[in-house]
């Protein structure tokens, strides 16, 4: 076993430190190769060793080195070096993490790293955490207490006798909102298409003056760092708004929550302690592996409510924080240990200087492109840059050359009806020399293209 575990980690070393330094995107030959993997099951197993050699040898290649500086595609981040052994470790405890009696270790992991985040976040401190697997499950999560809740108030027992026969439940949803806040609708038989859309301001941002009026069973949803500009919803004055109604109000801050953890930064999100809820993802602005969705529910019982599960054989009498009775998962790995590590190693002013380079380096990525004389679209608050090169051929021919020479990568999305570059900077190692390469070559590649009829 020894002897396995330590050829698994020549192979993941060689590979984080060949990921920063190599192509980011797969090669067509390392893609062709991975031929080699699909084989009929055989009859016989193969030693562990030649399996972890076999793994290596064809998927190391061709994976996409999305931890890497210089990776600005999605708005994602990388996962520390105390994330990955911390996660290794997690998986060597191989712990269920549903009930604080059978294991009381990790749960109290997830116990305190949530009210660390709490202060963190500067959210209500008695709010209670979800530890999920990604935002998409962190919104539906919080939803759900959302959606249990409102209709609690209005006298319906979602729980006991379903959608079917229920009272009216208006959903309010900025014009700009993920497609995963969509999905959790979706999931929750609140229909994609039963929604009211509130129109945007110029960078995304919900206008409160076309707010339609907040008449009985109401769930608002805002944003808290829209996916291409980085701009917030005025969440406070929404929640003035609904002060008083049978309303609830949830933000979703996959990526741009972790902006509160700034004093610089805090502004932007100005009045958001006082919606009911919140979801992000630790994996991207924290850094962490993925698998590392959290929401946060300011009505604790709502989230119980809506998630808890009871059965004869599971140990509840005298229990304490039980993490199955927060998420929709009874079986789960032990998520919070990596936002443990991260936020130990880390401490506040760690968490603050990270989201403060990737903003800064944002802003550099703006300027030098501007400087180079292309158009940059939306005000750079955050950590996200949308920068147009032209017409949408240019941009797709600027798009496609720069993800094939390698340095970096960039993304596409469609601004204001035009398509353009995203570029979103979370990775724990970029820095303002990376930027530098990274602008080089996609100011050289536009100058090339552009020149080419």
């Amino acid at each position: 076993m020894k002897e396995l575990y330590q050829q698994a980690f020549t192979y993941a070393t060689e590979f984080i430190h060949m990921a920063n330094h190599a192509a980011i995107q797969v090669s067509d030959q390392d893609r062709e190769n991975l031929a080699h993997l699909d084989v009929p099951l055989a009859e016989q197993g193969m030693a562990a060793s030649e399996v972890l050699h076999e793994l290596h040898q064809w998927v190391s290649p061709a994976t996409m080195k999305m931890g890497s500086p210089r990776f600005f595609g999605f708005v994602i981040g990388g996962a520390y070096p105390v994330s990955v052994a911390s996660s290794w470790l997690g998986t060597a405890w191989d712990q269920n993490t549903g009930l604080e009696k059978t294991t009381p270790g990790v749960a109290m992991l997830e116990k305190v790293s949530a009210r660390w985040m709490l202060e963190l976040l500067g959210l209500p401190a008695s709010s209670a955490t979800a530890f999920v697997t990604g935002a998409t499950v962190a919104n539906f999560t919080a939803l759900a207490a959302a959606r249990n809740q409102v209709f609690a108030r209005a006298g319906w027992d979602v729980e006991a006798d379903g959608l079917i026969g229920a009272p009216d439940l208006h959903i309010i949803i900025s014009a700009e909102s993920h497609p995963t806040v969509y999905k959790s609708l979706a999931m929750l038989g609140l229909g994609r298409n039963r929604v009211t859309k509130v129109p945007t301001d110029d960078q995304g941002r919900m206008r409160v003056d076309q707010m339609p009026a907040i008449e009985g069973n109401t769930i608002i949803i805002t944003q808290a760092g829209n996916i291409n500009s980085g701009a917030f919803d005025p969440v406070g004055k929404i929640c003035q708004l609904a002060a008083g109604k049978n309303a609830w109000v949830h933000v979703d801050g996959a990526f741009g929550l972790w902006a509160m953890a700034s004093a610089k930064y805090r502004h932007l999100g100005s009045g958001l302690e006082l919606a009911d809820s919140w979801a992000t993802d630790a994996h991207k602005w924290l850094n962490v592996p993925y698998d590392s969705g959290l929401a946060f529910v300011k009505n604790e019982h709502a989230l119980k409510a809506a998630m808890a599960i009871t059965a004869s054989y599971l140990p509840t009498e005298n229990a304490g924080r039980n993490p199955s009775d927060y998420t929709p998962e009874l079986s789960r790995k032990a998520r919070g240990v990596d936002v443990y590590a991260v936020l130990r190693y880390l401490g506040r002013s760690g968490v603050a200087e990270l989201v403060e380079r990737c903003c800064d380096c944002a802003r550099y990525f703006a300027e030098l492109l501007v400087q180079a004389g292309h158009e940059v679209l939306n005000d750079v608050v955050l950590n996200q840059v949308v920068v147009s090169f032209g017409d949408e051929a240019i941009n797709l021919a600027i798009l496609d050359a720069v993800q094939k020479e390698g340095t970096c990568w960039v993304g596409q999305t469609i601004w204001r009806d035009r398509l353009a570059m995203r570029i979103s900077v979370c990775n724990w190692q970029t820095d303002r020399p990376a930027v530098e390469q990274s602008a080089q070559v996609i100011i050289g590649v536009a100058a090339n293209l552009k020149q080419t009829p």
